[in-house]
């Protein structure tokens, strides 16, 4: 058996904190338009910079790792958050001037002609071999 040494895990264990905890028993607005999509692109702002000292747990967590914008699902999935407690989180920081949120055009997500560029990008992509997906 070959000795595989697993790498380094990008962003630690999993929170064992309840999501209701972080947000102070706050929820993402179920109402249609209210709740930021998963495609909302987050970017920390300059002023969500300078703030990183005095941020705490999550909100920091969030500002740090948006330096480069991503989209709220990539930001759950990479902090290891369920999806909701971003959504209300990104929201607070947003508020609070230390985060940019772009939403979307509703129009353009539904676009058959925009989606199919997007499954033709992910195609191009090449995987760890350097081979793109779609010439295996």
């Amino acid at each position: 058996m070959a000795d595989a040494t697993p790498g380094p895990d990008p962003v630690g264990p999993a929170p064992a904190v309840r999501p209701f905890l972080v947000t102070a028993g706050r929820v993402a607005d179920a109402a249609p338009g209210r709740s930021l999509p998963v495609e909302t692109q987050v970017v920390a702002t300059a002023a969500g910079l300078d703030a990183l000292g005095r941020l705490s747990f999550e909100r920091y967590d969030i500002v740090a790792a948006c330096r480069l914008p991503q989209s709220v699902a990539e930001l759950a999935a990479r902090l290891r958050l369920h999806l909701n407690v971003v959504r209300v989180l990104a929201e607070d920081l947003r508020e609070a001037g230390q985060l940019a949120v772009h939403v979307p055009d509703a129009a353009a997500t539904h676009d058959a002609s925009v989606l199919r560029r997007v499954i033709d990008g992910l195609r191009a992509v090449s995987d760890s071999r350097g081979v793109p997906s779609d010439t295996d």
